[in-house]
């Protein structure tokens, strides 16, 4: 999907997501109603063409249509700061250590749409328990993917690049925050923030960020995409990043 020069510029018709696309064996998953919305779903098609990811374009359809350039094996994810376990995770690893549930959260914009997502992943806290933050650690700072050359997006100066994003570590340890690695019970597409994204459902989308490389440990406040606008404004970039 998406690998020929006209996806790349944003011109390529929207490929045809009626359906979840065949990918590798994301093993059993459980389902866990205590956490569930009892709104409908979306459709899958919502859920995979109406997206905000500026790293494949500015436009709701953009990520849809250029995502296929990313490509998420290998993949791992390093881990930093104060923590007693610093260390470099494969991605296909970390997927064993946990099981995988189903959660349905409404997922909320600051350009005031929404969209309700059956979510495939496990716990934050679930992580961040096994990595056993230090007492220095306040903050959980996340750092998405910075390869310009799979995410056409980051070739304009639209952003700080690389996207950042950060919770308290209470936020963070929270049962509602989830890493998510799929939806629709299948592995999560490329637009949606393949491998691995955040999604935190009681805050807006843009604090969901997505091909997570990075989870830092901190005493201070990450300086976040919205913080690196004059005034902390994120606005200055458009509505909603996310």
């Amino acid at each position: 999907m998406g690998s020929g020069l006209l996806s790349l510029v944003g011109n390529a018709p929207p490929p045809d997501q009626t359906e979840p696309s065949p990918g590798p064996d994301t093993g059993p998953i459980v389902a866990n109603g205590a956490f569930d919305t009892d709104e409908p779903a979306n459709s899958y098609r919502d859920v995979t063409t109406y997206n905000n990811f500026y790293e494949f374009g500015q436009g709701k359809s953009d990520p849809a249509r250029n995502a296929g350039t990313l490509h998420t094996r290998p993949w791992t994810i390093k881990v930093e700061g104060a923590v007693a376990k610093p260390q470099t995770i494969d991605i296909d690893d970390m997927l064993t250590w946990f099981p995988l549930e189903t959660r349905i959260y409404r997922m909320r914009c600051v350009e005031a749409w929404s969209l309700v997502i059956p979510w495939v992943g496990f716990p934050l806290g679930a992580l961040i328990k096994r990595l056993e933050p230090t007492g220095n650690a306040k903050f959980v700072e996340f750092t998405s993917l910075l390869r310009p050359e799979e995410m056409p997006g980051q070739r304009a100066p639209i952003l700080a690049w690389p996207y950042v994003e950060g919770l308290r570590l209470d936020e963070a340890m929270h049962p509602l925050t989830l890493l998510a690695t799929g939806l629709y019970d299948n592995p999560l597409p490329n637009q949606n923030g393949a491998p691995i994204r955040l999604v935190v459902p009681w805050k807006y989308g843009l604090k969901g960020i997505k091909s997570i490389v990075k989870i830092r440990f901190t005493d201070t406040q990450p300086n976040t995409i919205g913080d690196r606008f004059p005034g902390g404004d994120h606005s200055a970039a458009g509505p909603g990043l996310r």
